[in-house]
């Protein structure tokens, strides 16, 4: 698993997590988002063309070294500065309230102590700081997610730890922040994989 974690898997995310009509979904999860922001599983930076403008500086945490190197072309053309501050969500090396916004897509399904990395978002989002997120995770319909609970345990072997049985939502406001407003339905693709949320956040005052 060391080669394909460290080298075929990064490449694979990269493929499958991209593509127009994923760009369209980063769109809709970034809009809003202003300032200084924290970016958890940063990936090979397929949100960077999505920021707003009013994003003036990201703090990306990414663990896999082959996706910050395939990044790097990306970071290079966008109009926001762009630092790596570290590798693990769960562990963020930044101060309390140092942050406006918070970005996730893709991630909180694969963190392994998603609580942790929810509780440290909070501890650095500012009150009142917005924290935006796009996720795969468990669907509404019975069949579906009977299937997403059979294929799981192979997935979680293959992705390195993703789930398909999380729901995002629920995670995100049981970490205490308050939702503001969410939106889900089906991508195109397989349906266990592609029950989509769009979610938008406040750290509470």
């Amino acid at each position: 698993m060391g080669i394909y974690r460290r080298q075929v898997l990064p490449r694979l995310v990269e493929v499958a997590c991209g593509g127009a009509q994923m760009e369209r979904w980063r769109a809709r999860a970034t809009q809003g988002l202003a300032g200084r922001i924290v970016e958890i599983g940063f990936g090979s930076g397929l949100n960077v063309p999505v920021y707003p403008a009013e994003v003036t500086e990201v703090l990306a945490v990414e663990p896999a070294l082959v996706a910050r190197d395939r990044a790097a072309g990306r970071v290079a053309a966008s109009h926001v500065t762009v630092t790596h501050i570290g590798l693990d969500g769960q562990s963020l090396p930044l101060e309390d309230a140092s942050c406006q916004g918070a970005l996730s897509t893709f991630t909180l399904c694969t963190i392994p102590d998603v609580e942790a990395a929810l509780r440290e978002l909070r501890r650095v989002l500012e009150p009142g700081g917005r924290f935006h997120f796009l996720e795969h995770g468990l669907a509404p319909d019975p069949g579906v997610a009977k299937w997403q609970r059979r294929i799981e345990p192979a997935q979680r072997r293959l992705a390195d730890g993703c789930h398909l049985t999380r729901d995002p939502v629920s995670l995100v406001e049981a970490a205490g922040f308050v939702i503001e407003e969410h939106q889900s339905r089906y991508a195109r693709g397989p349906k266990p994989w592609t029950w989509m949320t769009t979610g938008k956040a406040i750290a509470p005052t």
